[in-house]
């Protein structure tokens, strides 16, 4: 892939604002050679005129100095000859003055000591235009040279791969830093509500347990008088580390089991283990910790295996909500809102008959019938047998009907009629309610989320390209995909089917 200079566009305006100014000072200094030449020309012009016009002055013979003054407005540069005796009255006006104003050069017609009258020339003002046009070679050289040092500059400074690479590098060490502090902060926060909705007596027991593993160790530590002292501090700071290990570990358990959509069934639980645990405290202390770790446990297992990238599923949910900022279509009127429901059910359902007649989508399977009200619709697909790209399936779905709801909402609302955009959310079975709280919270308009394990986003990354949520503040957000774009088959597939359900909808 070829990459254009870095600022090039900003080198290409530099280069422009120099062939502007260079022009500029090619034009004032044009001007003031030939503003110059001229009015040397003029003084000349102006003495050989009052050397002619001398006798015919003296003896004011208009028609004689007519004569002489007619010789030099046939010049190009003069504009206007005034003739006047010694009472400074007109004699021969000649030129059109009036039109073309310039620089008046003025002189005193004398015989011997005696002013015998005035000679006034004028000559016109020398345009920008012309003087551009005088010198066109000059500009046009000047901005092919402008041209080609543009394109010498876009070949020569394009980055090297070697300067992709270190730049890739350096981007992906910002991004990874970025997102450990973020990871950390998430970190952090969730520590901090569970330890505000678990009780003191876990936390009473953890500590216990540490501050005995650290007596034990120190005592073992003391006992051993072969040791140095730099090999005790380093056992110390291991111990240290290891109870932070130990603390933190129980910490993750504690949140990952109190933001489970389990939560109620390991609250009650949990309860009855505490109610165990008061009242089994004073006999068995020690078989009240191994029953409370064992239900623990298995909650931290539901949890994690609900959160796990690799769980398994066979089918897809693809969500479908209005992105409706205002609540439109709460106060829209039912005679109104009701058809437009019914075109948009009827719609989803036209695309995902016609789009599970592709061969691509061979074994997956409609469940459910979807219908539209206030909050959106929801297809269910499933995967008929292990070879089925479900997945595939929920995003090429998804897609489709925000293709489709792009052209109805356009066409309504040239039409002056209600619409709403839309904003699609795949997932898997399991992760159903969390991409709905995702299209609240992170979705935008004419927007598609993808929330899948690893089979999933196997399954299609042959076929589309995604991108993460910026800055994630859940477990959710981290591990949800944007869609951002699909190759050239697949986008063809998708108008072809597009077309299909249009050329259905013309006919009905």
């Amino acid at each position: 892939m070829t990459y254009l200079a870095p600022r090039q566009g900003l080198f290409a305006i530099i280069l422009l604002v120099s062939f502007c100014l260079q022009t500029l000072l090619l034009v004032i200094s044009t001007d003031q050679q030939l503003s110059e030449s001229r009015a040397q020309k003029g003084e000349q012009m102006v003495a050989q005129l009052i050397d002619e016009a001398r006798l015919s002055l003296e003896n004011k013979d208009r028609v004689s100095l007519s004569v002489i003054a007619n010789r030099y407005t046939s010049e190009q540069d003069v504009t206007r000859i005034l003739i006047k005796d010694n009472n400074d009255d007109i004699l021969v006006p000649v030129g059109n003055a009036p039109m073309q104003q310039g620089n008046t050069i003025s002189q005193i017609a004398t015989k011997g000591d005696a002013v015998i009258g005035s000679v006034s020339l004028t000559l016109k003002d020398i345009s920008k235009g012309e003087i551009i046009t005088m010198q066109w070679p000059f500009v046009i050289g000047t901005m092919l040279l402008h041209l080609l040092l543009w394109l010498i500059y876009g070949y020569i400074a394009r980055p090297t791969k070697e300067q992709i690479n270190a730049l890739s590098r350096d981007i992906e060490d910002l991004h990874r830093e970025q997102y450990r502090q973020i990871d950390q902060r998430g970190h952090y926060r969730e520590n901090a509500r569970g330890y505000a909705d678990d009780g003191k007596g876990k936390r009473s027991d953890d500590f216990e347990t540490a501050d005995k593993d650290i007596n034990l160790t120190d005592s073992q530590a003391n006992a051993s008088g072969e040791t140095n002292d730099t090999t005790t501090r380093t056992r110390k700071i291991d111990v240290h580390n290891e109870v932070n290990a130990y603390l933190r570990a129980q910490q993750n358990q504690e949140a990952t089991a109190v933001n489970s959509d389990h939560a109620s069934e390991n609250h009650t639980d949990y309860q009855v283990t505490n109610a165990t645990h008061y009242e089994e405290l004073d006999t068995d202390n020690g078989a009240h910790k191994t029953t409370r770790s064992a239900s623990q446990l298995s909650t931290n297992k539901l949890s994690n295996a609900k959160l796990s990238a690799t769980r398994a599923f066979d089918t897809v949910s693809v969500q479908i909500v209005f992105h409706d900022e205002f609540n439109m279509l709460e106060r829209l009127a039912p005679s109104q809102r009701l058809p437009y429901l019914a075109l948009c059910t009827q719609l989803l359902n036209q695309a995902m008959t016609e789009l599970l007649k592709q061969p691509l989508l061979m074994g997956v399977s409609a469940m459910n019938e979807p219908r539209f009200d206030e909050s959106g619709a929801c297809a269910l697909l499933k995967a008929d047998n292990s070879h089925a790209k479900v997945a595939l399936a929920g995003v090429m779905l998804g897609k489709l009907y925000l293709m489709l709801n792009k052209i109805i909402h356009d066409k309504h609302i040239e039409l002056s009629r209600f619409a709403l955009p839309a904003k699609a959310g795949v997932s898997d079975d399991a992760q159903a309610d969390a991409m709905s709280q995702l299209l609240q919270s992170v979705g935008k308009k004419e927007q598609m989320l993808i929330l899948l394990p690893n089979a999933g986003l196997k399954q299609i990354s042959n076929h589309v390209q995604v991108h993460s949520i910026m800055r994630p503040t859940t477990v959710y957000e981290r591990e949800c995909a944007i869609f951002d774009g699909g190759n050239d088959a697949m986008i063809q597939r998708l108008a072809d089917v597009r077309n299909a359900v249009l050329m259905i909808e013309d006919d009905e």
